[in-house]
């Protein structure tokens, strides 16, 4: 079976970093289960070239648009070449081939009569020469006038009912479920028809039969994932057959147009619609979502050149529930590789190889009896349990399993104590010995085989020093068992795959390689460089709380059992939430903004206790809903990474 996936393409108005890098490592995970699973998977990934933003960054470097493109998707690719991405296409929006793709969507969506030329109206930022959001109308110093041109529409208002129904008749199309709730409530709000062209822009591709017109965006840089596969001019059918793609993985705050805007365009085309969506949570970098304009952006080489790549991969996939925002910190990124990488799977391989180098001269003893017992059956178990939460892109539950198979061999391993076995000079003795160390050695085999999508390069070494001449690549869940290790089999030996790592050195030394690749990656945009972010500073002692003020605060998890709108109020939601007690709490929240009623029955919640009841719009709000100020200025609601138990006291 043929698995094409896909990541969004990326602007190259910024060079990559570990925002960039995180969406690409699980696509490639994501390639590399498919295959353990037996399917033909590829992978697309890019770069999006076009717009004013992009044709101005290039005019100050100096340069014109397309050597400025050049360099930046030069650094995007040579990124992902250099972190071992296993991509099969890289599409650029400037390549003809592009252009072609773009233009013969344009022109089927036209034929079936959903596009029309119309006006636009938009704020136009007089000095930048650009239309503006109104957010940004308000951070530019300049005359911003409301300028009206005429520009060709995508008539997405016809598509309401039909995406609503494929979004009913598919569930899985669009995940996790907070997306999916999310965009059906966009839809259900009303769709309004789509500008995708520009006649003030001249850095893009030309609308045909109209050159006075650039292709806008979206129309422009979601094309990519067709264009790859060879679609346009004559081109109705790619020959590879990849068509439609089976997965999308996105960013959350570009999941509309995957999933609203790009469907339709479709629709109109007559064309099929991508098996599923993926939209993953942000990053969090000192309390705040990295942001380059907020100068708290990480780079993934100086990671890969103190931690390596592979120790990132399982950190972003073990300590991040996929879907949901995660933090990221260097000191939690040293600590879990010592724990998990160095001290878990690094000190296993190392103890077992070294004990059978030791005892049986390097081959892998024949055990008397090779049913493996306990450890084959948990190790059988184990292949099922990873299997299935990988393809349900539940990556840190997949790797949970691994690591409890792993940690079970080590418990294994000192209960038998190969180390005292040695010295027996009975039969039955060395008859455990050899059993202790080839069961050790075989959940070796498989932790590393189950490992492989995660960490490539470390298990396809590990894999080496088993003795394995088969290549990891070939080893699929389906032929995994029990007892494939073979006795007698050589251990050529080698170094240490994880060695242990000094955490503040590591993260002294990657915070200096930081500004280092900041120097190298300001002059590919021809840039000068940046400062590098201040270091957030402690509140003074007298801002500071004791430990019996806080005491003061009762904070309890609850679950929302009813939410509606506030009549004449905005702002205001209506819940009822349990949180253990004989009847549930009745709340006014102000996050009706941000948050759908219907969306956050049965959603798990944290919760002041002990606030005195007051009423707002004649309700009485019995405690505070706690939320986080987004950098949109909504509210994000506080959630749990664990099954939290309703009524339990947090603090």
């Amino acid at each position: 079976m043929k698995y094409y996936l896909t990541t969004p393409i990326y602007y190259v108005n910024a060079t990559p970093h570990i925002g960039h890098a995180y969406t690409t490592l699980v696509a490639d995970t994501v390639k590399r289960v498919r295959r353990m699973m037996g399917d033909d998977a590829y992978l697309c990934t890019g770069t999006d070239e076009h717009g004013q933003k992009v044709e101005r960054s290039a005019e100050k470097a100096g340069w014109t648009a397309q050597e400025f493109a050049d360099r930046v998707s030069g650094a995007f690719r040579s990124e992902w070449d250099s972190l071992g991405i296993d991509y099969d296409f890289f599409v650029r929006t400037t390549e003809p081939r592009h252009a072609g793709a773009v233009q013969w969507l344009f022109e089927r969506c036209q034929k079936n009569g959903f596009i029309k030329k119309d006006t636009y109206t938009g704020k136009y930022d007089v000095t930048g020469e650009a239309f503006v959001t109104d957010e940004e109308a308000q951070k530019i110093d300049g005359p911003v006038e409301v300028v009206t041109e005429e520009n060709y529409f995508f008539k997405l208002s016809e598509f309401q009912d039909r995406l609503l129904k494929h979004y009913e008749d598919n569930p899985d199309f669009i995940r996790p479920e907070s997306r999916r709730n999310e965009v059906i409530s966009f839809v259900k709000g009303g769709l309004k028809d789509l500008s995708i062209s520009r006649a003030s822009l001249k850095w893009g591709i030309p609308l045909p039969g109209d050159d006075g017109h650039v292709f806008y965006v979206w129309f422009d840089a979601l094309t990519n994932y067709m264009t790859a596969l060879g679609y346009g001019g004559d081109a109705e059918v790619d020959p590879e057959g990849l068509w439609p793609a089976d997965l999308h993985i996105v960013g959350k705050e570009i999941v509309r147009f995957h999933a609203v805007y790009w469907p339709a365009f479709l629709m109109a085309a007559d064309l099929p619609l991508p098996k599923g969506i993926y939209a993953h949570g942000w990053l969090i970098f000192q309390e705040e979502k990295m942001s380059k304009t907020k100068g708290n952006v990480v780079r993934a080489q100086p990671i890969d050149q103190v931690v390596g790549i592979e120790g990132l991969r399982h950190y972003l996939l073990r300590e991040i529930v996929f879907g949901q925002d995660g933090n990221f910190s260097y000191e939690g990124l040293v600590g879990r590789y010592n724990a998990d990488l160095a001290n878990g799977l690094g000190n296993l391989a190392s103890r077992t190889l070294a004990m059978i180098h030791r005892y049986f001269d390097g081959a892998v003893p024949e055990p008397p009896d090779d049913s493996g017992g306990a450890l084959a059956v948990l190790a059988t178990e184990t292949i099922a349990k990873v299997r299935a939460h990988f393809e349900a892109f539940e990556f840190s539950r997949g790797l949970d399993a691994i690591w409890a198979l792993s940690g079970a061999v080590d418990k294994y391993l000192v209960e038998q104590k190969p180390w005292v076995l040695i010295k027996g000079e009975d039969e039955e003795t060395k008859a455990q010995l050899r059993t202790t160390l080839y069961n050790a050695a075989e959940v070796l085999r498989i932790v590393t085989a189950l490992a492989s999508p995660v960490l490539p390069k470390s298990a396809a070494e590990i894999w080496r020093q088993l003795g394995q001449e088969s290549d990891l690549t070939a080893v699929r869940y389906a032929g995994l068992a029990w007892g494939q290790l073979k006795p007698g089999t050589k251990l050529p030996g080698g170094e240490a795959v994880f060695p242990r790592l000094d955490v503040e050195a590591s993260i002294k030394k990657m915070q200096e390689l930081e500004q280092e690749v900041l120097k190298e990656q300001a002059q590919i945009m021809g840039r000068t460089v940046e400062a590098a972010p201040a270091a957030r500073q402690k509140p003074a002692d007298s801002e500071r709380i004791e430990i019996d003020d806080f005491a003061k605060v009762e904070m309890r998890v609850g679950v929302v059992m009813t939410a509606e709108k506030v009549k004449k109020a905005d702002k205001l939601l209506h819940l009822t939430i349990d949180i253990g007690e004989a009847e549930p709490r009745s709340i006014v929240a102000g996050i009706a903004a941000a948050y759908e009623p219907d969306s956050l029955i049965g959603r798990k919640v944290a919760i002041v206790a002990n606030l005195k009841p007051r009423k707002l719009r004649g309700l009485v709000s019995d405690g505070m809903i706690i939320a986080a100020s987004g950098e949109d200025g909504n509210p994000n609601l506080v959630s749990f990474l664990e099954d939290a138990p309703i009524g339990a006291r947090l603090g």
